[in-house]
């Protein structure tokens, strides 16, 4: 094994392997799909993305604090997600879930994670499509997104953006959501 060097970089192994005197470099993405995160600077490199997965952002845990924080602004009281001891016996779930619109609202939260937009004067969340929860979040269940590019269009300076969003749980086969969300971006 001499020559091998094993180096733990996030959540990744890097593999430095030395051979005859030349130095390859190996990521490995494939366990957590981690990626490093997109610079987009302009409705031309923004297009050639069209059709790709931009990305994956880490993982996000859904606490009970922010489950109750999201009852309280939303007026959404329901046992279900704010009753730990009722959810226990009588959830199907055995816990408390995450409200569905909580895990929409984490959404441009973890796109910044993929994507970093330069020379952007302003970004509009301008709309929701395709929305579908396809399994609950369970308090502090580890929430994240992979994005993939479905169009982007020149709407006379203004570039409107398509991206398809899979909300993976983590350890769990079935996604929390797919939808597709739409933004607005200005470049200056």
């Amino acid at each position: 094994m001499s020559g091998l060097i094993i180096l733990s970089l996030f959540i990744d192994k890097l593999i430095i392997h030395k051979n005859k005197k030349k130095l390859y470099l190996w990521a490995h993405f494939i366990k957590n799909k981690t990626m490093s995160k997109l610079t987009i600077g302009s409705f031309d490199e923004f297009e050639q993305y069209v059709g790709k997965e931009l990305g994956v952002s880490d993982y996000l845990k859904i606490t009970q604090e922010q489950i109750n924080l999201f009852a309280d602004a939303t007026l959404d009281q329901q046992w279900i997600h704010t009753d730990p001891e009722k959810a226990k016996t009588e959830s199907p779930f055995k816990t408390t879930i995450a409200h569905g619109y909580l895990t929409v609202s984490v959404l441009p939260y973890l796109w910044a994670q993929v994507a970093d937009f330069k020379n952007v004067k302003m970004m509009v969340n301008y709309g929701i499509e395709k929305l579908k929860f396809m399994q609950a979040v369970t308090v502090n269940s580890e929430l994240r997104m992979i994005a993939k590019l479905v169009s982007v269009k020149n709407l006379r300076g203004t570039t409107k953006a398509e991206l398809n969003i899979v909300i993976e749980i983590k350890d769990q086969k079935k996604p929390a959501l797919e939808t597709n969300i739409i933004f607005l971006y200005i470049f200056e």
